[in-house]
């Protein structure tokens, strides 16, 4: 039996550290799309790549596209939408580090809505750890409380709408198939794109050229600049989401959330190296303190 814990411990970090491998260098790429397309074409047209790759993993009995409850799953899929919705608008707008540190902030949101929404009592080693990741926040999006605007917050946002997400699916999706959470997510995706492009077909205004248009450009077309980066936002994302999904299903969920911090590696490595987009001090030791605060959280959590 220890063997197999033992074998079983190993086969899920593997397969999380995948899983943000994947994840850590398809994201790099959301800035490069940002050049030509708006982030509201950009989850338009991803979802109608990922769409049939998702009905396709059903067709194969990788699970059913049925909710059980569908306002459950709706609600789960919306905020995290949003969440991503706000974590690729960063993406384009500051460093790959900021976005994630961002995003990974999720942790501590999900403490803060344990204690003020469910009531739940929490110990002072997971009070200092939400403080150790405050402290990171400040250094990796190097925040000037005296100059602080909407731009700097940004990826907090996303890190606060994923952790909703992450306390709606516990809460709400028990047993809920991960592909009909997946194909929700997508759909509504494609429609807050879909809406936002007609918005902004009924009130042409001057967009600005690259990625300073990224968040209130039109529809684009045609899109031969940005149509590889998307076919591998979409099949990588779909790829890495099921990773995500498999190190759950066969490690101990404390254990293996511990890994997912490994992103922090592969997407500013990655980012260094294709696009010399290079850490300051103060966002590495930020990033290390996130990553601190999350892993004591998930520890504590267990």
């Amino acid at each position: 039996m220890q063997g197999n814990l033992s074998t079983n411990g190993r086969a899920s970090a593997l397969t999380m550290i995948a899983a943000m491998a994947v994840i850590g260098i398809i994201d790099n790429y959301i800035s490069r799309i940002a050049e030509f397309l708006s982030i509201w074409q950009f989850l338009a047209v991803r979802a109608v790549f990922a769409i049939p790759f998702v009905a396709l993993l059903s067709f194969l009995g990788v699970g059913s596209l049925r909710p059980k409850r569908l306002w459950a799953v709706f609600v789960r899929s919306l905020l995290i939408a949003v969440a991503m919705l706000f974590y690729f608008s960063s993406l384009s707008l500051l460093s790959m580090a900021q976005g994630l540190a961002g995003l990974f902030t999720s942790p501590i949101f999900v403490l803060l809505i344990s204690i003020l929404l469910l009531r739940q009592r929490i110990g002072p080693i997971r009070i200092v750890a939400v403080g150790i990741g405050f402290l990171g926040i400040i250094l990796v999006l190097e925040m000037d409380f005296m100059r602080l605007n909407w731009l700097s917050i940004l990826p907090i946002f996303g890190g606060m709408f994923y952790a909703a997400g992450s306390v709606a699916t516990r809460q709400l999706c028990e047993g809920e198939s991960t592909l009909s959470m997946l194909l929700m997510l997508l759909c509504i995706q494609f429609t807050m794109g879909s809406v936002a492009l007609y918005y902004i077909s009924l009130t042409p205004a001057e967009v600005l050229p690259g990625v300073e248009g990224y968040l209130s450009r039109g529809w684009v077309w045609p899109i031969d600049d940005a149509v590889g980066y998307i076919i591998l936002q979409a099949f990588g994302s779909v790829i890495g989401i099921g990773l995500i999904i498999r190190a759950y299903q066969i490690g101990e969920a404390s254990y293996v959330a511990v890994y997912e911090y490994s992103i922090f590696i592969f997407a500013p490595l990655y980012a260094w190296i294709v696009f010399s987009e290079a850490l300051t001090a103060a966002q590495f030791i930020g990033i290390c303190l996130i990553a601190a605060a999350g892993v004591l959280i998930a520890l504590r959590s267990s």
